[in-house]
């Protein structure tokens, strides 16, 4: 017998399980914000303690005068360092492999990579992370940045630079730093966002994330933090618990189009909103970082359906020491996610934007 599964009653989505569509991605997500009430018996993980790291560790092979694997010594840097990844996935010395090699089979298809991976130091001290650094100091950084986007730029399709922070996020070394991978291809994740926002633009004559940035300024509903130039949102279809997406209220096709205040505006958004993050659980936040904008390389051409952003995503769920695991069926039918993104921009809205080490400080 055949049984109607619609019940009586408004639906309430902070509340009610539901899905919602990721428009860059072309996927659902499933959205349970009730489960948020079951009891947790599972794996934890362990505090962070930052009186654990020494400001200096001569022993560590990200410090300045530090040894790396193989003997390379780093010179005694006092901002930023950029060096070549001593264990790199892509390199420009591997053999390319021959038709016959790519061809075997359709099922059985394989094609060269060639690339470039990097390493970059955003401080000289180990105890310190980004919302810990000064807004002057993370200025520096971006300037890095660029100056990396604009080098590999020139020769290679897709320049990812991405952050891993935290042992949650398989980060080895505590030392502040971030990577940056050049290849020669353009990856899955970015090649489905050509795809998507260049259909969204044929469509509507206008840039998708362009519009969804006036969407989220007119709405209000999942604005964690703002300035003059740039918001930082929970997407309305954000994945991870904690997940922001920080976007330039100007169109930006890339990093490197970005004018000198809205660097500045950048240093100071991404101090507030990482402040904010540290504080949720008072401890330091893991996430992984990364930047998304048009593609590069020789043959780079204008991309008005691009605009340039970076995400956030942050493991933990109920407590600094609760994450959120991608297994069962989030790896095997559809991601899902327990707290709404409306329920998330709330929780980050309401907090400090000085961090809880220095506010304690400052009360002292």
């Amino acid at each position: 017998r055949r049984t109607n599964m619609a019940t009586k009653g408004k639906f309430d989505p902070s509340d009610h399980s539901h899905r919602r569509y990721n428009p860059l991605l072309d996927e659902w997500v499933l959205v349970a914000p009730h489960r948020m009430k079951r009891p947790w018996k599972g794996q934890v993980e362990p505090p962070f303690d930052f009186a654990s790291i020494p400001r200096n560790d001569p022993t560590n092979p990200l410090s300045p005068g530090g040894q790396r694997p193989g003997g390379v010594k780093n010179p005694d840097y006092e901002s930023t360092f950029v060096f070549q990844n001593d264990f790199p996935s892509l390199n420009g010395e591997n053999p390319m492999p021959d038709e016959e090699q790519k061809n075997k089979h359709p099922l059985l298809r394989l094609e060269g990579v060639q690339g470039n991976c990097r390493v970059m130091c955003f401080h000289p001290w180990t105890n310190v992370t980004l919302p810990l650094m000064t807004v002057k100091e993370i200025r520096a950084v971006i300037d890095e940045w660029n100056t990396q986007m604009v080098d590999l730029g020139k020769t290679f399709k897709w320049v990812q630079l991405f952050e891993n922070k935290g042992a949650a996020m398989g980060c080895s070394n505590p030392h502040p730093h971030c990577q940056i991978w050049a290849s020669s291809f353009l990856p899955s994740g970015p090649a489905t966002k050509e795809r998507t926002q260049l259909e969204y633009y044929k469509t509507n004559s206008s840039p998708m994330l362009v519009d969804y940035v006036n969407l989220e300024l007119k709405e209000k509903e999942r604005i964690v933090v703002e300035n003059e130039t740039w918001i930082a949102v929970v997407p309305f279809w954000a994945l991870w618990p904690y997940e922001t997406m920080l976007i330039p209220k100007r169109h930006v096709q890339r990093f490197y189009d970005l004018t000198d205040t809205e660097k500045n505006d950048l240093a100071d958004i991404m101090k507030r909103l990482l402040s904010k993050y540290d504080n949720l659980f008072q401890t330091s936040f893991p996430y992984s970082m990364g930047w998304h904008g048009a593609p590069t390389g020789p043959d780079a051409e204008d991309a008005p359906h691009w605009q340039l952003h970076a995400l956030f995503f942050p493991p933990l769920l109920r407590s600094a020491t609760v994450k959120k695991f991608m297994v069962g069926y989030e790896q095997h039918a559809e991601p899902q996610r327990d707290l709404t993104a409306e329920q998330a921009c709330d929780k980050l809205k309401d907090l400090p934007e000085v961090h809880y080490t220095l506010a304690a400080g400052e009360s002292s």
